[in-house]
């Protein structure tokens, strides 16, 4: 019983210097939870909202936590937001726990800030600018007519059909339509990899995680095959791959310089993991709450089709062409639905950062090492800002929301680059859904689940079967 109590009060000393700040410095209010553990279950095995919203009535829009092993500060106003990811924003570096950081790849854009990391956006950017996917539309249209007849009167799991379709368009957001022999392979070796990559990291074999860093190892030996040949032959092919292999400095400085900020095949493959990650999970979540929040809302539904029409009608009579760039710029309600979808489901709750150095922030210490995360749920569904938060209403975005409020895809020199061409698909994939089939939701038509995005219960099963059309004459 005494060694037990002195082992008690060993730990409790211990914590005690964990959490101990400097000169007084005041910590923001919360909880720690227990040891290690901390409060990682409360946040993953509730709503998060509730989770949030009770620690922020108690506590402020400032107040720490522990999660995932790690001391946390998280933020809950669009001000304090702001100086993290935009005004200070050297102060916080982008973080991610270290077993994703090795499925990724260490030199992925994620995982970095500074000179490396701004020459890395500046050619990703490139690759998802408006001129750059304009041309997507034709091979994303086929994915599209290739993948929707298979749903034809049947039931699926919305989101991974979803996810079937996001990874098909991040394939070729990555590779262009350059069909290698190399392109399966790398298919095969992703799934492999993304089936571990939210399991716990227990590197022992026959764990998810064992298997996942071999598909990973594998996968990136695969991917410098397929770059080494590209370089070889000096054929870059398109997407993302060719940007990066072309990836000089472009222009400003000497044929030394230049050499230099050419990336190594490893940084190319990491940054080509990394899209195709950022690219998959996120949107085909998103794509399935808008086919639930469209069932549960007959009269948004008919107005999505109603405008969906009209586009149709336009491409029949100019003999029934595909759909083009200037199509889905007239699209204003759809594009107010993925809005609002983006808003009231909010799949990415929140962003890691982490303190480079001791900060003082809001009249609170936040010490060199602890992780920063601005609650952009939390922001998302404030009435403060969004006036009814619950309820799912386009027409809020009919009029701009104000700053730093609205940031589904992060703000700052950090945010997402490929955001536009997230919407793109989800356009292109919603014309031809609408204007085509109708679905019912089998089973219960509520409840959240969370792994780790959250998506309506079960993956959202649905039956699909054909719109029934009127009789129209495009003449």
């Amino acid at each position: 019983m005494l060694l037990l109590l002195c082992f008690f009060g060993l730990c409790v000393f211990l914590l005690c210097l964990q959490w101990r700040h400097p000169k007084h410095k005041l910590l923001p209010p919360g909880s720690m939870g227990w040891p290690y553990i901390g409060e990682t279950f409360k946040l993953y095995t509730q709503n998060p909202n509730s989770f949030f919203s009770i620690r922020q009535k108690r506590y402020g829009d400032v107040f720490k936590t522990h999660i995932l092993g790690c001391p946390c500060v998280m933020i809950s106003s669009p001000k304090a937001a702001r100086v993290v990811l935009v005004s200070k924003a050297h102060l916080f570096k982008p973080t991610y726990p270290p077993s994703k950081e090795r499925m990724i790849g260490p030199q992925a854009l994620f995982f970095h800030q500074g000179p490396y990391h701004s020459h890395l956006k500046k050619l990703i950017q490139a690759s998802f600018l408006p001129s750059a996917i304009k041309g997507s539309i034709s091979q994303i249209e086929n994915i599209v007519l290739h993948l929707l007849p298979s749903w034809n009167n049947s039931q699926i799991n919305t989101l991974q059909q979803m996810k079937r379709f996001a990874f098909d368009v991040a394939m070729i957001s990555a590779f262009g339509d350059q069909q290698d022999l190399e392109i399966e392979r790398i298919k095969h070796l992703y799934q492999c990899l993304e089936k571990g990559y939210n399991s716990m990291p227990l590197d022992l074999p026959g764990t998810p995680f064992r298997k996942a860093m071999k598909a990973r190892k594998v996968l990136s030996e695969t991917l410098v095959k397929l770059i080494e040949k590209r370089r070889r032959r000096k054929e870059y092919g398109g997407g993302l791959l060719a940007v990066l292999l072309g990836g000089g400095g472009g222009g400003g400085g000497g044929v030394e310089e230049e050499e230099k900020k050419k990336l190594s095949d490893s940084q190319i493959a990491d940054n080509i993991i990394g899209v195709i990650f950022a690219a998959q999970d996120t949107t085909a979540s998103v794509l399935t709450w808008i086919l639930k929040y469209l069932h549960d809302n007959h009269h948004l539904l008919e107005a999505v089709n109603k405008e969906q029409e009209a586009i149709l009608q336009s491409k029949v009579c100019e003999g029934n062409r595909g759909l083009s760039w200037d199509d889905t710029r007239c699209m204003p309600f759809t594009s107010r639905v993925i809005l609002e979808t983006l808003r009231r489901a909010s799949v990415v709750s929140f962003t890691f950062r982490e303190a480079v150095e001791e900060v003082e922030f809001e009249g609170y210490l936040i010490p060199r090492g602890w992780k920063v995360l601005p609650l952009f749920r939390t922001i998302h569904h404030s009435p403060d800002f969004f006036p009814h938060p619950d309820n799912f209403d386009p027409s809020r975005f009919e009029v701009p929301p104000r700053p730093n409020t609205y940031m589904p895809f992060g703000n700052g020199v950090h945010s997402c680059p490929g955001s536009e061409m997230a919407k793109l698909e989800m356009l292109v994939l919603l014309h031809h859904l609408t204007t085509t089939y109708r679905w019912k939701v089998v089973g219960e038509e509520s409840g959240i689940q969370y792994g780790p995005f959250p998506v309506p219960k079960d993956g959202l099963p649905i039956k699909v079967f054909p719109r029934k059309r009127k009789i129209t004459s495009y003449n």
